[in-house]
């Protein structure tokens, strides 16, 4: 047990408790109860030396470099920590530092064996569909068939190929086409270089001749060229200098127009501030005369309050004597009442706590009442409940304790007097086959009833729509058939509930 944590190039791949598969992680915690390891994904340079032919019957070597590896991807390394570490893999190396738990290696020769039975076998299968020629001239399309070829093989195994080196082709053992080949190449090459040589020379003495009277062609046509420019570029400063002079103006004219704004926006700017100046001084002369006027009117104002004040004084004076003896003989008048209204109030204050206490006394006495109706109501709610389970649900109960309180009996006798005396007259028209057959006069309706429950299941298999349950029972439920509530029989004569009774 313990935290292991894995090298740059290298993974912990984690089995045991707690893992389904495998784990594939750079660190984690590692129990008792699991075991790990290391892989590294360190590539490694494979060298190969291939044996083919081609379409042609042609055999050659074909010497190649691999740089190969596990792919960098949780899927890829899952493959290959599956598929291609182990003990056969790890023996060696636990062998050689028991102490010490190392990376497994790419380069392991069991690995080094499937890559070359794929390279080898691919490669053949590529060249065997491509003539000499194809594959010396288009060298790089062939490495291209080559790595996506073996590629899509080594993914199986999470493997990877980095980079790959097709070196040059060579003659395998008793065959000399590339030796032939090369030396048809340098023959040509020779033969080719003389006749490139005398080329040459003809194009340099051509070429020679030629560009002294292009050089002639472009002296003339430079110097026409020169003159032309030189008027057009007179041209352009002539009309340079005009826009110049032109914009001389235009700048001076709007220098001249800008002092001249200024200077009426100065003037237009000092009468206006003369004229807050002048605001501010009259509102200052008005201020100095309001002052003036209101200490005036306030020195008016304290004198008369002085004069009302001390003819108020003298007339408070009177009053209070007044006043004083008026509360004496209220006082006197007051504790006489007093006494008696102490004794009234000691009274009807000690009625009014005996009426108090009997009403608290009366009030707790109902409060435990409603209690415990309510405990009872919340007892009788769930015998309710436990009887609405039993007999299936609150349609049952409603059932139930319509019978125990005789509620059909009741409605009964209520239908009953509510048609009791009518009397009706009832004609009945039949049309039809049974036209002329009047033995029976409920016929009719008796055959309305009897098509409801086909059209009342009709409708429930179409919609979903069920009719009141007091109508009809749908479903898998047992239908009740249903009680004729009153068919008149006769005058004065009708049918309740299936009973027969008289008006």
């Amino acid at each position: 047990m313990g935290y292991n944590v894995s090298d740059a190039n290298s993974y912990l791949v984690i089995t045991g408790g707690g893992v389904d598969d495998v784990k594939i992680v750079k660190k984690a915690w590692v129990w008792p109860w699991q075991k790990h390891s290391r892989i590294s994904i360190s590539p490694f340079d494979f060298e190969i030396t291939l044996q083919a032919m081609t379409i042609e019957k042609l055999q050659f070597s074909l010497p190649a470099v691999f740089t190969i590896g596990p792919d960098d991807h949780i899927d890829a390394l899952c493959k290959y920590a599956k598929i291609l570490t182990g003990r056969a893999a790890t023996a060696a190396t636990a062998a050689a530092t028991p102490a010490k738990k190392e990376a497994t290696a790419t380069g392991r020769s069991h690995v080094q064996n499937i890559v070359k039975g794929i390279i080898e076998g691919e490669t053949r299968v590529i060249v065997s569909g491509m003539t000499m020629e194809e594959i010396f001239k288009e060298r790089q399309v062939f490495k291209t068939k080559v790595i996506e070829n073996v590629q899509s093989e080594l993914n199986q195994f999470g493997l990877r190929i980095y980079n790959a080196n097709v070196k040059e082709l060579q003659d395998t053992a008793g065959s000399e086409y590339f030796k032939f080949l090369s030396r048809k190449a340098h023959e040509g090459a020779s033969n080719q270089a003389k006749v490139d040589v005398a080329n040459a020379q003809m194009i340099g003495d051509v070429g020679e001749a030629k560009k002294r009277g292009e050089t002639r062609q472009e002296i003339s046509k430079i110097d026409a060229q020169t003159a032309v420019l030189e008027t057009q570029r007179k041209k352009e400063k002539a009309k340079a200098d005009a826009e110049l002079a032109t914009t001389r103006i235009n700048l001076d004219n709007g220098i001249n127009l800008a002092k001249i704004e200024a200077d009426r926006n100065a003037e237009a700017k000092d009468a206006a501030l003369q004229k807050d100046v002048e605001i501010q001084r009259a509102y200052m002369e008005l201020e100095r005369r309001r002052a003036t006027d209101l200490v005036h009117a306030k020195i008016e104002r304290e004198s008369a309050q002085q004069k009302a004040d001390a003819k108020f004084y003298a007339e408070n004076k009177n009053a209070d004597g007044l006043l004083y003896k008026q509360q004496q003989d209220a006082e006197a008048r007051y504790l006489a009442t007093v006494k008696g209204a102490d004794a009234l109030v000691y009274q009807q204050k000690q009625e009014a706590e005996a009426s108090y206490f009997r009403a608290t006394k009366e009030a707790e006495a109902s409060f435990i009442v409603k209690q415990k109706e309510a405990e009872g109501i919340s007892e009788m709610a769930k015998a309710y409940e436990h009887m609405s389970s039993v007999l299936g649900g609150p349609q049952g109960l409603l059932q139930y304790m319509m019978l125990q309180n005789d509620t059909y009996e009741k409605l009964a006798k209520a239908n009953a007097q509510a048609i009791n005396g009518l009397q009706p007259k009832i004609t009945v028209w039949n049309t039809g086959d049974n036209a002329g057959n009047s033995s029976d006069a409920s016929a009719p309706i008796r055959n309305i009833l009897q098509s409801l429950p086909p059209l009342l299941s009709t409708i429930n298999d179409q919609t979903g729509i069920a009719p009141p349950s007091w109508l009809a029972q749908m479903g898998s439920q047992q239908e009740q058939p249903p009680q004729s509530q009153a068919l008149v029989k006769g005058k004065g004569e009708k049918l309740v509930n299936g009973v027969d009774s008289k008006s």
